[in-house]
């Protein structure tokens, strides 16, 4: 079976720099003595369709300051792909892995040598470097090196003139993805003095209505100012306009020119004061070792050994790329912008965020946090619910104080359900938790009709009337029924945990009840989860390699993607299939058929295949642990190794699909470490193939550390498991002994 596993089907490219490998350490001593962010290459996933980038940023920040070198097109959902060599200019908002593109606020060029009203850098993929909390590049064209960090709130740039020609173009008309709909609707900005301006700017785009207010300033004065509304220039120097370019000229020197761009998501007075507390200064050395010293802080969650450098070098990008969002997004005085764009000042102990990718990242990046960021976890569930507060509905992929309503369902549930059961929220007020729940759950006209948001149908969608109507989503009514009614059924069972820990039993068991409802998907002569029509017939015709990415029973899949997904009840899928030997049978075809995809207009996410199993897209995920459910539990061992071994490399085209907010990548760090939370609200770990040999993460109880005896690449399959010294007779164990501390060891074999 392991010579049918399929790998990249892609060409990668070269890493832009090589790692260089501090030492081998064997003894416990020794062995975690090494900068680990010697082992972080931001460029991974800038290449393929991974839609990370490279640019300087702090664990969970509202400044993301990177190269624009791609503006149109899916690959421009971060504004980088690793494959270009122009660069537009350095923008201080990003978001990291998606499939749709948004953000890419105020954007600056430092240039000479071009009289052009919108210059563009050239540059040389060996002329460009990047670690956490530091970026750099050459223009060569433009004869200036830009280099980048940032603090938590502001951007701080070093311009470096090859000539003594120095300028820097502002251009506020700038957008991420144009061609999607993205487009600047109002701008201001004023001159407050010859070093300084201010200004506000809303876009609309994904995100309907999102504002940025920013300050700027410059380490010492400009000798002229000269700005174009529309490509005409004009003398006002308080403007407005939604195509605004500024250009400044300093005098001619050597000596680098220093930048500071603060930002602020409520108004101006908030940029300066973001800028006054974190970085009154000009220090840019000190600026850069304060950055990087928040990520080897950050990144000490989990620490490592192994001496295959490649492997270290995923694990721990990986774990980088888990921090990026959500970000903050509120300002240091506690004032933000409300899902109702109403300005509120968070509470003491409060930090509102923004970036929920919840679809994605339910199923392994929020459950990583309740491990390694137990109180972020905690903070994030409880923003959801302050979000229902504000708005009146829990977020579907909440971006910028709107609701995006994009991907299936209600998901915010699930992370909310999590840090219940893993008793991260015991403080708040579960009744109304459960509100948020239960009405973002069922049907609710009133709130389409009061919502101004042209994305709300997407938030309480149709698909949501008909399972409170029938009981499951009539795919002649509506598509992405099967997707939707399976995902549900997972979320409703969620709110019976919610409504558990509110004490209210006969919610609980009305949301048990609802839970079941992906049964009536599954059809017992194929055994796929299949599309119902509403007089109950099947939809004709069937296959299941079939995908639409717009117009089908399956969002970004198809029916092998998306019949596994019982995550609350495999016992109960089990039983439909007709025992554990039909389900393993069920599994083996998912993983060993052709990989041929169906479809004139199938997804593009649908990458990253072994058989019909896509790990490219988060559908799939959980899917290979489903063997521990089965007596083949060595099959789980052999399809994660393959998985972590071939579809992560340490190569800017080394993420096999879209990064996705940290989802790729906690999976990568939770299944490298021997472990995977397959249903997110049930407290329980089930048990992989450890790629590391040695792993200690920090829990309240200490120190919990994974061993693997015996461990290579050859030996990728357990013998045995040993918890605090007793063996494991099952291939889980709960989340409160993980808290607890202790040691799980696993001694390796080569056989299975």
């Amino acid at each position: 079976m392991y010579n049918k596993i399929k790998t990249m089907n892609f060409k990668l490219l070269l890493i832009p720099f090589i790692v260089i490998f501090t030492g081998c350490f064997s003894d416990s001593e020794n062995q975690y003595k090494f900068d680990v962010l010697d082992y972080v290459d931001p460029f991974i996933g800038t290449g393929f369709h991974g839609h990370t980038f490279p640019g300087a940023t702090v664990p969970f920040s509202m400044v993301q300051l990177s190269p624009d070198t791609h503006i149109m097109g899916w690959d421009a959902s971060s504004g980088y792909h690793y494959a270009d060599s122009t660069i537009y200019g350095f923008s201080h908002t990003h978001l990291s892995g998606t499939g749709i593109g948004d953000l890419g606020d105020v954007l600056l060029l430092p240039y000479s040598g071009s009289d052009s009203l919108k210059p563009v850098g050239l540059f040389n993929k060996n002329d460009e470097t990047a670690s956490p909390g530091y970026y750099k590049v050459h223009l060569k064209n433009l004869d200036v090196t830009a280099e980048l960090t940032s603090t938590k709130r502001v951007g701080m740039h070093r311009y470096s003139f090859t000539s003594e020609e120095r300028n820097v173009m502002l251009d506020l008309s700038h957008v991420l993805q144009p061609n999607w709909g993205h487009r600047m609707e109002e701008n201001r900005f004023r001159k407050i003095d010859d070093k300084t301006l201010e200004g506000v700017q809303k876009t609309t785009g994904w995100a309907h209505d999102h504002l940025v207010a920013y300050r700027i300033e410059f380490s010492e004065p400009f000798e002229s100012m000269i700005i174009f509304n529309e490509n005409e220039k004009v003398n006002q120097l308080d403007s407005k306009g939604k195509d605004i370019k500024v250009h400044f000229q300093f005098e001619k020197s050597e000596k680098p020119l220093l930048v500071k761009v603060a930002l602020s998501m409520v108004d101006e007075q908030g940029a300066a004061r973001n800028m006054k507390s974190e970085l009154p200064g000009w220090d840019f050395e000190k600026t850069v070792d304060a950055a990087q010293n928040e990520w080897r802080e950050a990144l000490q969650g989990i620490q490592i050994s192994i001496d295959d450098v490649s492997v270290k070098t995923n694990f721990y990008t990986a774990l980088y790329h888990t921090m990026i969002a959500p970000f903050t997004y509120q300002d240091v005085d506690g004032r933000y912008r409300g899902m109702d764009k109403k300005t509120y000042t968070a509470p003491d102990g409060f930090t509102n965020y923004s970036v929920f990718s919840l679809w994605d990242t339910f199923r392994a990046f929020h459950p990583l946090m309740t491990i390694i960021r137990p109180e972020k976890a905690g903070e994030w569930a409880a923003s959801l619910v302050q979000k229902y507060r504000e708005g009146g509905m829990l977020p579907k992929w909440s971006l910028a104080s709107n609701y995006t309503g994009t991907m299936v369902g209600y998901p915010a549930v699930s992370v909310m359900a999590d840090a219940i059961v893993k008793g991260l929220v015991t403080d708040e007020d579960m009744d109304e938790w459960l509100e948020a729940a239960v009405t973002s759950s069922t049907w609710q006209p009133g709130w389409l009709e009061n919502n101004s948001s042209p994305r709300a149908d997407r938030v309480m969608s149709k698909h949501i009337y008909f399972k409170e109507k029938y009981g499951f989503v009539p795919s002649d009514s509506i598509t992405g029924s099967v997707s939707y009614g399976v995902e549900m059924a997972y979320y409703d069972w969620c709110i019976a945990k919610i409504a558990n820990a509110a004490g209210q039993l006969e919610v609980e068991n009305s949301y048990l009840d609802k839970g079941k409802n992906y049964r009536h998907y599954f059809d017992k002569s194929t055994g796929f989860m299949r599309g119902k029509n509403a007089d109950g017939s099947w939809r004709t015709p069937f296959n299941p390699k079939y995908s639409d990415h717009a117009e089908s029973d399956y969002v970004e899949g198809n029916a092998y993607q998306w019949s596994y997904f019982t995550i609350h009840d495999v016992p109960g899928h089990i039983e439909l299939l007709g025992g554990k030997t039909a389900f393993e049978a069920s599994l083996d075809s998912l993983f060993s058929t052709s990989s041929e995809i169906i479809g004139e207009n199938a997804s593009g996410d649908i990458t990253g295949l072994i058989g019909q199993y896509a790990h490219g897209n988060e559908p799939s995920h959980h899917m290979a642990y489903l063997y521990n459910w089965t007596d083949s539990k060595w099959k789980t061992q052999l399809y994660t190794d393959s998985i972590l071994t071939n579809f992560y490399l340490p190569e800017p085209a080394g993420i096999i699909g879209n990064e996705d907010c940290g989802q790729m990548s906690a999976w990568y760090v939770l299944s490298a470490i021997g472990f995977y939370q397959v249903c997110p609200g049930e407290p329980v770990y089930s048990i992989g193939r450890p790629l590391v040999d040695n792993a200690k993460i920090e829990v309240p109880g200490g120190i919990f550390e994974i061993v693997a005896h015996n461990n290579s690449p050859e030996n990728k399959f357990i013998q045995k498991i040993l918890l605090n010294g007793e063996e494991l007779t099952v291939p889980s164990f709960s989340h409160q002994t993980l808290m607890n501390g202790g040691t799980l060891e696993f001694f390796m074999t080569s056989k299975y």
